[in-house]
Parts: C-alpha cells; structure tokens; sequence
C-alpha cells in the first residue's frame, strides 16, 4: 500500500468529511480494486505516477480536488473484457463523493472527467486535458519504460488470444496517432509528445 498516496487521499477528502470511518472505508476501496491480482499495470503505482506527473503543473489546474478525485477512481473499475469501465468508475466515484458531501458541480466534473478517459479527445475543460496526458504519460516515456508498460498491458489482456489482442491493441494505438496531437497540454506536449 502507498503511503504517499494514502497521505494524499486523506488530505484530499478531509475537506470534505470529518468522518474517519468513511474515509478509511473508501481509501480501503481504492486499494483493494487497484491491488487485485489481476491489475499489472492499472494499479496503484500508476495511480502515483499521474498525481506525481500532475503535481509539476498543480498551480496551471484551476481545481485541483476534483483532478485528485479523477485521478484515484478513472480505472476503479477495471475488467479487460468489459467496456463500460469507465462508466462504472464514474458511477462509483460520483457515489463516493456525494457520501463525501462533495459539491454536487465538483461531482459532475469528475464524472465528466473519467468518461473523458474512454477515448482521450480535447476537452473543453482544461483541468481534463491534464488528467488524459497524465494517463497517457507512459507513451512518450522511454523505450524500457514503455515496453514494460506494453507487457503489464498485455498480462492484463491475458484471457485474449494474440490473434485478437494483437489487432485490438494496434487499434487502439492507431486511435492515438491519428489524434492531432496525443498531448493536450503544453506542459505535456513538451516533454511527451
């Protein structure tokens, strides 16, 4: 379990709720799907890895809570044969937040900012450009990083025969290629693209 990002969770919602019991409860959530066996790569260090690449550009996010919400629950839900992932982790973070007692505008934001991640377009909101290239940072990392990222990718995939994963996959890389850019930012753009 991280402690930097329980540290993170728990300053985050203490904001919102002075209850410990639901705190704990939910950051119990969080780490039992993201630790499942069956995550490699969706995980709770990839988790770390975007609030780490989003803190160097924290003070260009106009609401930084609700980016940290979208962060710790865009992949809560996660099943390689379903493709309502991103619905369902919406779902459950917008229920999370409202037991919370989060505003009900920073719970849409969040919700629109997860089902952002299903197909990493331009947004009109800034603050969901940042999570996308935060998400997608491990495609303009280096050669070791990202070949290992590949292979979490495919352990995750595993119950798909390379017949049919190899064409999914290349698809969905194709997908990124032929976006005008892959990263939105400028921040992102600079160092990833």
């Amino acid at each position: 379990m991280s402690t930097f990002l329980k540290n993170i969770w728990t300053e985050l919602v203490t904001e919102y709720t002075a209850d410990k019991e639901i705190r704990s409860l939910y950051w119990e959530e969080i780490c039992e799907n993201y630790t499942h066996p069956s995550r490699y790569y969706h995980n709770l260090e990839h988790i770390e890895s975007m609030v780490n690449e989003l803190n160097y550009v924290k003070n260009q996010i106009e609401d930084f809570d609700a980016l940290l919400f979208s962060v710790y629950y865009h992949d809560i839900a996660y099943d390689a044969t379903s493709t309502q992932n991103e619905e369902e982790s919406a779902r459950i973070a917008k229920e999370r937040m409202a037991g919370l007692g989060c505003p009900e505008e920073k719970i849409r934001k969040v919700g629109a900012q997860i089902l952002a991640t299903k197909l990493h377009k331009t947004d009109q909101n800034h603050d969901t450009d940042y999570i996308l290239d935060a998400d997608l940072a491990v495609l303009g990392r280096d050669w070791k990083d990202y070949r290992e990222y590949a292979q979490k990718i495919r352990k995750e995939y595993h119950v798909y025969p390379d017949i049919l994963y190899n064409p999914g996959r290349k698809k969905v890389l194709i997908h990124f290629l032929n976006l005008p850019q892959i990263f939105k930012t400028d921040h992102f753009y600079n160092i990833y693209e």
